[in-house]
Formats: C-alpha cells, sequence, structure tokens
C-alpha cells in the first residue's frame, strides 16, 4: 500500500482519523514540526515535499518560486501575480485567503456554531473583556484552509488593522470530524482577534485566525511579532496600519482556518454555502 492510499484510508475511517490527529501529544508534535519543517538538508527537504504530495493534491504550479529551501518555505509559499482575482465590486466583501466554507450563519445574541449541535459564544473565542457588541446579530463565516492549500491571508475590502489580540491555546485538529466531537474547539486552540475597519463607513468586521494540530503560529505584516504558543510579550497590541483590498495581510507559519465576524447588514454573497471551496479575492458578502 502506498503512502497516500494509507493516508485516503485513515482520513476515511473518522474514529481512527480522529484517534491520530487528536489523542496524541499534540503541542509536542506542534512544536516537533515547527522545527523539522525548516530544516535546510535537501534530501529532508525534498522526501518531505515528496511525501507531502502523495496523500495531497498539493498543486505547486500557481508559486511564484519553483525551488523552495524548506518543507515550510513551501508551505508559507507565495503566488504568482495575477493567481488570484480580487472581485472589483466597491459593496463586496471578499475571501481573505482560500478554504472551504464550515459553519456560517447570523450570528444571534452572540452566540453561534462550529458545527451543527456544537455551539459556542462570542464570550468564549474572545474573552469576556473583549468588546464584541459589533458582532453580536452580526454574520459569521468559517473558512477551513486544509493542508495543500496556499495559506497567507489577505484584506478582504480597503481598510485599517486597529488591534491585534493573541489567545494561547492547545492545537486540537480542526477538520469536520473533531468539529463534531470537541466542544467549544476553536476556543481552545491557538488564535488572535485581527479588529480591523473596512470601508468609509469604518465598519468594525473581526477576522480570527485559528491554529490546529501541528500547524500554529501566526505573522503579520504590520507587527514585527511572531505570534506563537511559546510567546510571552503582551497579547494585546494596537496599531493602525492602512491596506489595500487583496493586500496580503500575513501567514500562518503552518495553516489552519479563519473565522470572519461581520457586523449586522451585511448579507452573504450569492452560491456561498456550507462546503463550498473558495479562493482569495472571492466574494463573501455584500456590505449593507
Amino acid at each position: 500500500m502506498t503512502i497516500g492510499r494509507l493516508f485516503h484510508k485513515i482520513g476515511a475511517n473518522e474514529d481512527l482519523n480522529f484517534l491520530l490527529t487528536n489523542r496524541i501529544p499534540r503541542m509536542t508534535l506542534t512544536h516537533f514540526m515547527g522545527w523539522f519543517s525548516q530544516i535546510k538538508t535537501p534530501w529532508v527537504k525534498n522526501a518531505s515535499i515528496a511525501i507531502w504530495k502523495s496523500f495531497a493534491d498539493l498543486n505547486l504550479n500557481e508559486a511564484k518560486q519553483s525551488q523552495f529551501d524548506s518543507l515550510h518555505d513551501c508551505f508559507i509559499r507565495e503566488l504568482k501575480p495575477g493567481a488570484r482575482v480580487i472581485d472589483p465590486d466597491p459593496k463586496t466583501f471578499t475571501s481573505p485567503c482560500d478554504g472551504i466554507v464550515g459553519a456560517m450563519g447570523q450570528v444571534i445574541d452572540g452566540g453561534v456554531y462550529q458545527a451543527k449541535g456544537f455551539p459556542y459564544s462570542l464570550d468564549d473565542l474572545l474573552g469576556r473583556d473583549t468588546d464584541h457588541a459589533e458582532w453580536r446579530d452580526g454574520v459569521y463565516m468559517t473558512i477551513r484552509i486544509t493542508s495543500f492549500m496556499y495559506h497567507r491571508f489577505h484584506a478582504p475590502f480597503d481598510g485599517r488593522l486597529k488591534q491585534v489580540k493573541y489567545f494561547s491555546g492547545d492545537t486540537w485538529n480542526v477538520n469536520p470530524i473533531a468539529l463534531k466531537r470537541v466542544e467549544k474547539l476553536f476556543c481552545k486552540n491557538e488564535r488572535a482577534l485581527l479588529r480591523v475597519e473596512i470601508g468609509e463607513q469604518k465598519y468594525p468586521v473581526a477576522l480570527v485566525p485559528v491554529a490546529a494540530v501541528l500547524v500554529a503560529s501566526i505573522r503579520l505584516h504590520a507587527i514585527d511579532l511572531l505570534l506563537h504558543t511559546r510567546y510571552k510579550g503582551s497579547h494585546v497590541i494596537d496599531c493602525d496600519a492602512a491596506f489595500g483590498k487583496g493586500q496580503e495581510l500575513g501567514w500562518f507559519q503552518h495553516g489552519s482556518t479563519i473565522i470572519v465576524f461581520a457586523p449586522k447588514g451585511f448579507s452573504f454573497a450569492p452560491g456561498i454555502s456550507d462546503g463550498t471551496p473558495i479562493k482569495m479575492g472571492q466574494a463573501l458578502f455584500e456590505l449593507p
């Protein structure tokens, strides 16, 4: 049996998948992968990328470079200019990343869902000391970035990044299997709140990158810090960084999920539903 077929078999068996990706020393393995992925020894790098390709639909044709120094270098790859089309409609809020749409809908008095039957609250996710009144009756969308996808994220509209709040935490897997089994999973994992204001009306929007097993740490262009599970600095970082629609904001050192919260009055773009594959720059919401 090839490595690819083995991983496919594991992925198809929900009990085995959950066991092997969650009932393990998650944090230790995540730290190990952070170290291992940056090894630049050619045979280690080449073997790692080859194994990755064998069990994932890894497409490097869109990558800006054709050669990589390490597995990590491949993982955080940039795209060729023009590889993504940014929706130009001035009333359209676009996807900050490539991914697959997960749970989405209305925020009801601060409550949302990670999967059917598994609710969590803005208090759970962002902390009771965080002012999140602007999203308590708004809309939300979860975007899962799988291992083989492009892992940089971009501005969904013209605006400004006003504050970053970092939450250290666990690294549970965030695939649909785990989301149906672990209550308040996003609220347990490492994550960050990116508080942004968009458009002339300064609509308040939250982008919440969430880490996962083997895939943690966040790098933002606006602040000269690597946010990771061993980070000891200030967990609330004020800033005032301008960005244009489609401009790169940062990347996951490895990858995971982005949850988007928008205020009341935003509506979902046509054709977007749970399970929809999307590309960075594609329309997600329509502004009021």
